[in-house]
C-alpha cells in the first residue's frame, strides 16, 4: 500500500469535518490522523506521541478500523478516548471517560510542581506530597515518575477517577510509592498521620462556575465528568476549601500549588492572604500574562 497516498486521501476526506478545542493544542488534523492510524495498527499512543513516529503499512481490516475511528472523531468523541492515551509532561497516560483528560495548559502547574519537588527533596531521602482532586492521577504521578524521592498521597471525590488513577499508577509501575483514596479532598487522610508531614500539595481543582459548566462544548459536556469542572456557583468552592485545609497537612515552609481559571488569580490571592497562614505567595503566568498557578508557602 502507498502509506502517504492513503494518509493524504483521509486528510482530504476527514480534515474539514474535525473540530478542535482551544484547550487541546496538541490535536491537529495530522496528529489526529496519526494517533488513530497508530491505534488501528495496534500501537495506542497520544496525538503528541504519534507525531514522533513514521506511519506503518495497514492491512484491509486495519484501514476499516482507522476509518471507523475517524468517523467517530467527527461526532465529537474525544481523541484521547478513542485511542486511550494522552501525553502529559512527556509521559503517556491512560485516558477514558472516568476522569478529566489532562490538558496541555496544566503542564504549567506540573512543571512548577516538579521544580518545587526537586528543591524540597535536596538533602532528603524521601518527601511526601499530596495531589488533591487527582482525576486520572496525571499531576501527582508525573511528579513521582520524574522524581524518585517522592511518596505520593492522592484523592478524588469520584471513585471512577480514583480507579483510573490506580490504573495509571500500575501502568507507570509506581504502585510502591503511591496511595490513592476516594473521598472529599483531604478527608481520607484526616487520621492525624499526615498532619504537618507534607512538603508539597498539588491541586488542579474544578474552578468553572456551575452555570458555565452547563454551556460547555459538546465534546467536553457529553464525554468528560462534570464533577471535574464544576467549582460551585462562583467557581471558588473547592479552591476555598483547599487553601483553608492545606496548612493542617503542610510542614513548616511546605508549599501549596494549584491551578486557577482565567481572571481568578487576583481574587484567590486575596483569599490566601485573609487566611493568614501563608508566609509567601507567588504566581505563575501563561504566555499571555494570565495568572494560571498560585503558590502559597506555609508560614
Amino acid at each position: 500500500m502507498d502509506v502517504l497516498k492513503l494518509f493524504n486521501e483521509l486528510k482530504t476526506q476527514f480534515g474539514p469535518k474535525f473540530r478542535f478545542l482551544e484547550d487541546k493544542p496538541d490535536e491537529t488534523i495530522d496528529s489526529t490522523l496519526k494517533a488513530c492510524w497508530q491505534y488501528a495498527s495496534g500501537h495506542p499512543m497520544s496525538a503528541a506521541e504519534a507525531m514522533k513516529y513514521p506511519l506503518s503499512p495497514l492491512d484491509e481490516n486495519m484501514i476499516k478500523h482507522l476509518v471507523d475511528l475517524l468517523e467517530r472523531r467527527t461526532k465529537d468523541i474525544p481523541l484521547a478516548h478513542l485511542v486511550g492515551r494522552q501525553n502529559f509532561l512527556g509521559i503517556e497516560f491512560l485516558t477514558d471517560g472516568r476522569a478529566l483528560i489532562p490538558r496541555k495548559e496544566t503542564e504549567i502547574l506540573g512543571k512548577k510542581a516538579l521544580e518545587l519537588s526537586f528543591e524540597l527533596a535536596k538533602g532528603k531521602d524521601t518527601i511526601h506530597i499530596m495531589d488533591m482532586c487527582c482525576g486520572s492521577g496525571n499531576l501527582g504521578l508525573a511528579v513521582a515518575h520524574l522524581n524518585q524521592k517522592v511518596k505520593l498521597y492522592a484523592s478524588d471525590l469520584s471513585e471512577d477517577a480514583v480507579s483510573l488513577a490506580k490504573d495509571n499508577s500500575h501502568y507507570l509501575n509506581l504502585n510502591n510509592r503511591v496511595q490513592f483514596e476516594s473521598g472529599d479532598m483531604f478527608a481520607p487522610f484526616e487520621n492525624g498521620k499526615n498532619y504537618e508531614m507534607i512538603s508539597l500539595i498539588i491541586c488542579n481543582p474544578p474552578y468553572i462556575s456551575s452555570a458555565k459548566v452547563k454551556k460547555m462544548n459538546t465534546e467536553i459536556a457529553a464525554h468528560e465528568p462534570a464533577l471535574a469542572f464544576d467549582g460551585g456557583m462562583l467557581g471558588f468552592k473547592v479552591i476555598q476549601m483547599l487553601i483553608e485545609k492545606a496548612p493542617v497537612f503542610l510542614e513548616k515552609n511546605g508549599w501549596l500549588i494549584f491551578e486557577v481559571g482565567l481572571g481568578q488569580g487576583k481574587f484567590i490571592i486575596q483569599l490566601c492572604e485573609r487566611i493568614n497562614k501563608y508566609g509567601k505567595l507567588q504566581t505563575v503566568e501563561d504566555d499571555q500574562g494570565n495568572i494560571r498557578v498560585i503558590m502559597a508557602q506555609k508560614a
